[in-house]
């Protein structure tokens, strides 16, 4: 026997929850976030440090051949982070794609990693060219053809650059973004295994995380 209910908005109208005939609930999407949530959002943004505080250094033109460099952003104590955007920027004169900056491919490359709890999930296993990180975000942003797609001029004096953005609902679906839950040891890291801090670098390599901080507002 089937029994029917009616689901209503608890405020003493007369609105209904309405199933259409293939199963579906009509919602409306708002341009906020609940209005009646506890919790308070704030921006997020920080560069992939040495230290993983945002007091540490932020260039990551350094030799990682030898003893590996890693440059990371943590959980927070007391806020879930959400991680919605990965900006990238390399610079160097002359830069093109098949190239890091304009040196040689890399031969090791820039592991990409989330860290969490419960293991280690690799994003990508080594960003080796300037058309690797293109390829890491999905050609995002897309400007500029031929031998100057997907490159800026003047980012450093004459230096041209590379400005790829890895948006985490873009490519994997994920709409608040990759979260470090507070108090935990999660991190997201990019662990340099190369030499390109010394001799003939790159002009320009730094890479800076940007989402929202929620807390519970008491």
């Amino acid at each position: 026997m089937t029994v029917g209910h009616h689901i209503t908005d608890g405020h003493g109208t007369k609105n209904k929850l309405k199933i259409d005939s293939v199963g579906t609930a009509n919602v409306i999407a708002h341009p906020h976030p609940p209005l009646e949530e506890d919790v308070f959002v704030e921006p997020f943004r920080q560069f992939f440090t040495d230290d993983g505080l945002s007091t540490g250094s932020q260039d990551m033109l350094v030799d990682g051949s030898s003893t590996n460099v890693m440059f990371w952003i943590p959980a927070d104590k007391t806020k879930d982070l959400y991680i919605k955007s990965i900006s990238f920027v390399i610079a160097d004169a002359s830069a093109v794609l098949n190239k890091f900056g304009n040196i040689t491919a890399l031969t090791n490359g820039v592991l990409l990693e989330h860290v969490t709890q419960k293991g280690t999930t690799v994003l990508h296993d080594g960003i080796k060219t300037n058309f690797d990180m293109v390829q890491l975000c999905g050609g995002i942003p897309a400007f500029g053809d031929g031998t100057g797609a997907f490159r800026a001029s003047n980012i450093i004096s004459n230096s041209e650059g590379y400005l790829p953005v890895l948006d985490f609902n873009e490519i994997y679906g994920m709409p608040f973004g990759l979260r470090l839950r507070a108090g935990s040891t999660d991190k997201i890291v990019f662990t340099v295994r190369d030499d390109i801090g010394t001799g003939t670098v790159p002009d320009r390599f730094d890479i800076t995380a940007l989402g929202i901080s929620i807390i519970e507002d008491k």
